[in-house]
């Protein structure tokens, strides 16, 4: 695993603890994103809140 990230970031022209700690940043960013993607969700789902469509979204916007 070690030899991994030494590669990585070397690829990425990084120290390897600053690259680790890029990585782990953005891998707990996706995961929040996820976990309100799955929230978002679970409202459309639960009739809480609604789709609408782009047209209706931006119909009454004046150009």
């Amino acid at each position: 695993m070690h030899r991994l990230i030494l590669k990585h970031a070397a690829e990425a022209g990084a120290e390897p603890d600053s690259y680790m700690i890029e990585v782990l940043e953005q891998h707990l960013e996706d995961l929040h994103d996820v976990a309100l993607a799955e929230a978002a969700t679970a409202r459309i789902k639960s009739g809480e809140s609604k789709l609408i469509s782009s047209q209706e979204m931006w119909g009454d916007m004046d150009d």
